[in-house]
């Protein structure tokens, strides 16, 4: 293969690979998929690597020997440290409910969370929790309703007292018109 063509083919590697990973990370489907994409981010900088040098870029060599020492670190804290955390709080979870029969829930999953209301549908998405530092207790959720993908989307405060858990759901008898008149929740 003729040095240009290598170039070539690294080249649409090293894009197909980069959208992918960008895709993967920021997704934010937990820590494996997360982590995986910085092992594909890795290969596409390889690649990356390899058109600097077919092309003579140094630029793009250079910058992308960085990115390839930083895709190792994420690969690191995603594939290794953040997956034996989840991997650990999910033990917990399952040694809990055989122990005790007791089901916990871990808050860290918590964003991203459904709302199911009153009729069965999907009436909000949990964002946060807040509790007061003094107690412990759980105050309200932050949750976003309306809007896709942050864009039209309200900020509303539910009371903790009006959500159930359900397995890996978040439940409330509030219907959609009362979600609606719920305070809104919104930056200083």
């Amino acid at each position: 293969m003729k040095e240009d063509e290598m170039g070539d083919l690294a080249g649409w590697i090293a894009l197909g690979a980069t959208c992918l990973a960008a895709l993967m990370t920021a997704s934010n489907l937990g820590p494996r998929m997360t982590g995986w994409g910085f092992v594909i981010f890795t290969f596409g900088a390889i690649a990356w690597i390899v058109v600097g040098v077919a092309t003579d870029q140094t630029q793009l060599l250079w910058s992308n020997i960085f990115l390839g020492v930083v895709d190792l670190f994420g690969i690191w804290r995603w594939l290794g440290w953040q997956t034996r955390i989840s991997d650990t709080v999910e033990a917990e979870q399952d040694r809990s409910e055989t122990e005790s029969g007791e089901t916990l829930f871990a808050f860290s999953k918590l964003g991203g969370m459904v709302v199911i209301g009153s009729d069965g549908s999907t009436v909000a998405h949990a964002v946060d929790a807040l509790a007061a530092c003094s107690s412990g207790r759980f105050s309200h959720l932050i949750i976003a309703e309306g809007g896709v993908a942050g864009v039209g989307e309200t900020l509303r405060k539910l009371p903790w007292n009006e959500v159930k858990m359900a397995g890996d759901t978040l439940v409330t008898d509030l219907d959609c018109a009362h979600i609606q008149r719920l305070e809104r929740a919104e930056a200083a």
